[in-house]
């Protein structure tokens, strides 16, 4: 991890804890990944460090950018409108507030808040927050580059979001190890 890395991990920890967040450091790191570490359009220009997508009742502005989804077991290039936050506290608490309102729903999320700790809180989260494909895994330890190698493994069976939840793991691990002394 270098000093950029590190720094957008602080910072982004610091906005966690006071939108209170219960696993900042591990929401810190889900942000990395979903902007790039910060470097994304939407994360620059809209504040928007988890690609959340406007609301039906708007609180915050909104920015149409193009988007590839993957529908109907295909990508395609759509326009979305994106939440536009005025700060990084104002996107982790709304991130944080999605979770809630949405964990009746969505069993994944209120086992996430739930959680008694951050890797299990990212395990779950994962499972239903993105719907890309290619965050499946098939045993937990490998990344599937392409969705087509399930279709080689009969005995593959994927786990929504485990690819996604391994990444973010992979950077907490990263930025919570202690210093490596020489």
């Amino acid at each position: 991890m270098n000093s950029l890395q590190r720094d957008f991990l602080d910072r982004a920890s610091a906005e966690a804890v006071k939108a209170s967040h219960p696993f900042p450091q591990m929401a810190a790191c889900e942000a990395a990944l979903e902007s790039s570490w910060g470097n994304s359009q939407l994360a620059r220009e809209g504040n928007n460090l988890f690609g959340m997508k406007q609301h039906a009742h708007p609180i915050y502005g909104t920015m149409t950018l193009p988007t590839r989804e993957f529908l109907l077991g295909e990508w395609k290039q759509v326009s979305a409108n994106w939440v536009n936050y005025p700060d990084w506290r104002g996107c982790f608490a709304d991130r944080l507030a999605t979770l809630q309102r949405l964990s009746n729903a969505l069993p994944h999320y209120k086992a996430a808040l739930d959680a008694r700790d951050a890797e299990t809180y990212v395990r779950q989260v994962s499972q239903s927050w993105s719907t890309d494909p290619a965050w499946r895994t098939s045993d937990g330890k490998e990344f599937l580059v392409k969705l087509e190698a399930l279709a080689h493994d009969p005995q593959a069976v994927p786990i929504p979001g485990l690819g996604r939840a391994l990444k973010v793991l992979s950077f907490y691990r990263d930025y919570t190890a202690p210093p490596a002394t020489t």
